[in-house]
């Protein structure tokens, strides 16, 4: 991976990564379509053990997402928080404030429903902070789709 240019402003510590994840409540999912890219904002939960990322999201049964994800599993997100405008006294001198994570993984459906419910719990507890449980019959009507990081940069501007 290519070295970051304000290499000042990169996220490397584990608490700044997951400062991003707890932050941000949408994840923008980009997938591989025949005319380009596609991209979209995706509600998300996420487990980070010995710095790998997962990320969780849901969806319908079929759909677009869910063709171009078994044609091609390869995708790239991008999430972002800590947004502020900053000031300046001439428009050159004015900037923004924030924080975001980029990254690529390979997209892949789970199909058990153990690993289903978890997943969908892991989900709600990140998008409420509240525990919830989820039967057999529940995760049926819908996909989840579990994404490996395998790459990842952090930025911020304070």
């Amino acid at each position: 991976m290519p070295r970051m240019r304000r290499r000042d402003r990169e996220i490397e510590s584990r608490e700044e990564i997951l400062h991003v994840l707890d932050t941000c409540k949408v994840v923008h999912l980009a997938m591989y379509d025949e005319d380009g890219i596609y991209m979209l904002p995706m509600n998300f939960g996420y487990t980070y053990e010995d710095n790998n990322l997962v990320i969780y999201i849901h969806a319908a049964l079929e759909g677009k997402k869910l063709d171009l994800l078994r044609k091609n599993p390869n995708v790239g997100f991008e999430l972002d928080c800590d947004h502020e405008l900053i000031e300046g006294r001439v428009p050159c001198q004015y900037g923004f404030r924030y924080a975001s994570l980029v990254g690529k993984g390979v997209a892949e459906f789970v199909e058990e429903p153990r690993e289903k419910m978890e997943a969908l719990r892991v989900l709600m507890k990140c998008q409420t902070g509240k525990d919830f449980e989820f039967t057999e019959r529940l995760v049926t009507i819908v996909s989840v789709i579990k994404i490996t990081a395998k790459e990842l940069t952090g930025k911020r501007r304070e």
